[in-house]
Parts: structure tokens; sequence; C-alpha cells
């Protein structure tokens, strides 16, 4: 990678089809701008990066072959103080690998991570999130390191200026193909299915579909349940995953993976459906920059329904129900309740 300033910090992102994961922007900002692409569609998704001002785009094929890229990565990479990655499951998967062939320690589900001067010419301090984010522990590394950073961590600025990027087809050289490690050979792949919306991880659906306590309450924990269950099948059935505020995590309703929010899973869909969700400041600071936001709740000053690009202002069960029935979903006895139980 001709040109790669190894005296600054470089985020190394992996898209897939030109889809980059939750947070590429924020690795980028907190790389200074220096971003590594690499994986399929990577121009597209170089260009989608407004912290970037300079960009190395190289195609390396559908699918992610963590041991190879590593066995190219390494090399390339080799000097650099400070690699930063999402923390998304292809940067969970490649950050360790990285950290290994590169020898230097990794910091794992950073919330801030920088480099500056230190006893070994080069030292990185962050803090990392513990304990269900409970807590945010200093870490102090004399010398470079691989660093992975939790989505929804800081703000982005754009950059100054728009990125230059060089984009090209990632080969290994003989040489580095040699130097992979013994018995890392990733599989063959021989094609690439698009996941199950109903059992991805939360944080990489471009569709999802939320409930809120506004979509239950006041209805018995059992009812509760089962209406929560019924927006599940409506979601799957819209090619969408399903997801929730903490309300509705804490009662039970759904379980805590599913729940979006500063204290739970950042998302940044293109569409996002809000059943019955207030809006409260804790759930919108996971939601990123959704393209297109339908907000039903039957409070029209609702702070959900005020950001929508479409508001409902109906029933939600009701409009639950009925999106069911259109779907060809058979709706539990006793699942939604009497409009007229349920609080505004």
């Amino acid at each position: 990678m001709n040109g790669l300033d190894t005296g600054r910090p470089v985020a190394v992102v992996v898209a897939r089809d030109g889809r980059l994961p939750v947070g590429a922007d924020e690795t980028v900002a907190e790389a200074g701008g220096q971003v590594v692409v690499v994986g399929s569609g990577t121009v597209d998704a170089a260009r989608s990066l407004s912290a970037a001002e300079r960009a190395w785009c190289w195609e390396s094929g559908p699918g992610l072959q963590p041991a190879w890229l590593c066995s190219v990565l390494v090399p390339r990479l080799a000097g650099v103080g400070l690699v930063v990655m999402p923390s998304s499951p292809d940067g969970r998967d490649l950050g360790p690998r990285l950290a290994a062939g590169l020898g230097v320690p990794l910091i794992a589900h950073a919330v801030s991570v920088s480099a500056g001067p230190g006893p070994a010419g080069i030292g990185v301090r962050a803090e990392v999130s513990r304990l269900d984010d409970r807590i945010l522990i200093r870490v102090t590394v004399d010398g470079p390191a691989v660093a992975t950073l939790v989505p929804g961590s800081r703000t982005v600025v754009p950059a100054r200026r728009p990125a230059s990027w060089e984009p090209g087809v990632m080969a290994p050289s003989t040489a580095e193909a040699a130097a992979a490690p013994a018995g890392a050979a990733d599989p063959e792949i021989i094609d690439v299915l698009q996941p199950d919306p109903a059992t991805m991880d939360l944080a990489d659906a471009t569709r999802v579909v939320a409930g809120g306590a506004g979509l239950a309450s006041p209805a018995s924990d059992a009812r509760a349940r089962a209406t929560f269950a019924l927006l599940a099948r409506v979601a799957a059935a819209m090619g969408a995953s399903v997801g929730a505020t903490r309300v509705a995590t804490d009662a039970g309703w759904i379980g805590y993976e599913r729940q979006i929010g500063t204290t739970g899973v950042a998302v940044d869909p293109d569409l996002y459906i809000a059943f019955g969700v207030s809006g409260a400041t804790q759930h919108v600071g996971g939601l990123g920059t959704p393209r297109h936001v339908v907000s039903v709740n039957t409070d029209p000053s609702s702070p959900m329904t005020a950001m929508a690009d479409l508001g409902l202002v109906t029933d939600g069960p009701a409009l639950l129900a009925e999106l069911a029935r259109r779907f060809g979903i058979a709706v539990p006895a006793g699942a939604i309740p009497d409009p007229e139980e349920v609080r505004t």
C-alpha cells in the first residue's frame, strides 16, 4: 500500500458488497482519517466514509477469509503504531489475528484509543468497557497495539476534504502466502448466503422493527411476551430483525441481545420501524443515522414521531395485528390487548 503513513494510526474496515459495518466511520475518525478498506465493494464503501481523508481500497473477494487476509495485511501494516478496527463480527474475528501476526497486544472493546510518544518510541492509551458497559478501565501499552472500537463511542466530524483512495486487487506474494500460520488455512468459499434476519447480529441488520413499552403496557407479562413474539414474526416476514427498548428487555418481554441504545446494541439500518417507542435519549443514542424512520405511536408529540420520516398516529398493537394478518401470520388469542387497555 504505497503512501501509507506508518507514523499515524490506521483503521482497517471489512466491507461486504459495499456495505460497511456499524461503527466504521467512528473507527476511521478515531484513527485520524487513514483507513484500509478490504472485502467486496470497497470503493463504494470508502465513498460513504465521511471521516476518511486517505483510503486504500483492496478487493479481497466475497466472504471473509481471515487467515489469508491476515497474511496479506501483516507485512503491509508492519511498523504502524496503532491499528483500529470496528468491534463488528468481522472486526472481532480479524482483529486478534492481526494482533498475533504483528506480535502486538490486542485492546478489545475499547470506547476510546489514541497513540502518542512512549518508552518504546510509541505508546497507546485506551479506555475499555467491561461488565456490560458499567465500568471503564484505562489501559496503557508501551508500544504498538491493535484495538477494536465499540460502535456508538464517539461522534464523527466529517473530513475537511474529500478522501483520496487507491483502489486495487489484494493478492499475497509467494513469501506472504508461505508465511501464513500453519493450520490457519481458510475453508473454501463455495457461496455466500445472506443471513437470516431473525437470528443475525442485530448490529448488522439493514432493517429493524422495534417495540417499546407502548406496544404492550399495561398488559400482563404473558400477553406482553406474546405480543413481542408476534412482533418478531412480523419483522421476519418483512425481512427485518426485531429490536426493543430497555424497558421491554428489563421487563423480560424480549432478550437483552435485542436491546437498542447506549447500554445495548448500536444499529444503523436503512429502515427503522418503531412500535410504541417514545424516543428516549438512551434509546435513540444507539440508533445511528437510519435512512428512513417510521414511528407508530398514539402520541403525535413523542420524540420518536418528531424524528420520523413517517409518523403513524394509531394504536400500535392493533396495527401489528393487522400486519400479521396481511402476512398470513396467525395472531395468538390474547396476544394483542384491547385498544382501551393500551396506555398512551
